[in-house]
């Protein structure tokens, strides 16, 4: 228990073979249930995990007041396997739909590579404990002390799906979307269709855009950035463009459920009008080009390209504007962490 909340944290490994165990040993005594799910890692991720488990549990209280949906009454470490391979989403729902049976308040997560430190579990959880969030996520991008352990490839491939976020969530001063230290309520795991969202990587962007649409309060915590030997399993020129195309889709939903099918919202007029113009200005810029280029008459049109180009990005100022000020009220900030991993300062809150 943690100020009166039952506590679970989903721990995902997927060939982690020499950081899971670990992992597990280190999450905080005050953690009621750890959910380890193996997603059918061919290393044995899955033996060591078992394990731990098994010496974790022999000398864990029992706790007959939580109830195991496997019938595991007791157990502090609950070991779940995929029979396949579905992805670090899928891993991450798994988790969350044995920690929501089981009656946890809070969820966390642990990826079982080792970089997250256990140590700020609460700084992490405390949003939602103190319930002033629904959804709080861990942000290695706020200074440059956080970010210093971040490879320069990783800073720049983590900056433009931060900004493509921010269009497709509608959390707009929500930043890092790729940082999986979460934590979530119950509430809000129930409230999700978690078969909506997608089971590959993309699951922290996406998920964000769900959060969204249901109006969940989401906190930005800043943390540190750690990287050691472990090997990312993740192919990252495919990976931006799976989840590029994915937040585009996910802003057009996103715009369709709140702005349009749930309430008119003058947001979505804007975004239009300012899509039409960009795209018909920057085409009718081109072909003005060519035509200069040919020595034939182009400037007449490259005027009205010009000015359409110009209406689109006020127009798309206008549609931004209106978006992150209806959402201003679903996003959390906290205080700035001093470098000893406690905070410095009390947090402040965008909520009122």
């Amino acid at each position: 228990m943690y100020k009166g909340k039952r506590i679970g944290v989903v721990v995902t490994a997927y060939n982690e073979a020499a950081f899971v165990g670990t992992v597990i040993e280190t999450v905080p005594d005050f953690v009621d249930r750890i959910y380890a799910v193996d997603d059918a890692s061919p290393d044995n991720s899955w033996d060591v995990i078992q394990r731990v488990a098994s010496r974790i549990n022999e000398t864990a209280e029992s706790t007959p007041e939580l109830t195991v949906t496997d019938g595991g009454e007791g157990r502090r470490v609950v070991p779940i396997r995929h029979d396949e391979n579905r992805g670090y989403g899928a891993a991450v729902k798994t988790g969350y739909e044995h920690a929501a049976a089981d009656e946890m308040d809070v969820v966390a997560v642990l990826n079982g590579d080792g970089q997250m430190d256990p140590d700020i579990l609460d700084r992490i959880i405390d949003p939602v404990v103190e319930g002033e969030a629904d959804y709080a996520k861990g942000n290695r991008l706020l200074t440059p002390e956080d970010r210093s352990g971040m490879s320069s490839f990783r800073f720049l491939g983590n900056a433009m799906l931060t900004g493509l976020s921010k269009f497709a969530s509608g959390y707009w001063t929500i930043g890092d979307p790729q940082n999986g230290y979460t934590a979530i309520s119950r509430e809000a795991i129930e409230e999700l269709d978690l078969e909506a969202i997608t089971d590959r990587y993309g699951f922290l962007n996406h998920i964000l855009t769900h959060l969204n649409v249901h109006e969940r309060r989401v906190a930005d915590v800043p943390m540190t950035a750690i990287y050691g030997d472990e090997e990312s399993s993740i192919r990252y020129v495919p990976f931006i463009r799976f989840v590029s195309l994915l937040l585009l889709r996910s802003f057009l939903w996103r715009l369709k459920t709140r702005y349009v099918v749930q309430e008119f919202h003058p947001a979505v007029v804007f975004y239009g009008t300012g899509a039409v113009g960009l795209v018909g200005g920057s085409a009718g810029l081109g072909g003005s080009l060519v035509r200069l280029l040919r020595d034939d008459e182009g400037s007449v049109g490259m005027i009205g390209s010009f000015v359409a180009t110009l209406l689109g990005l006020i127009a798309l100022g206008f549609g931004i504007w209106l978006d992150a000020d209806e959402n201003d009220s679903l996003e959390v900030t906290s205080g700035e962490p001093d470098r000893t991993g406690t905070d410095s300062r009390p947090p402040t809150h965008s909520i009122e």
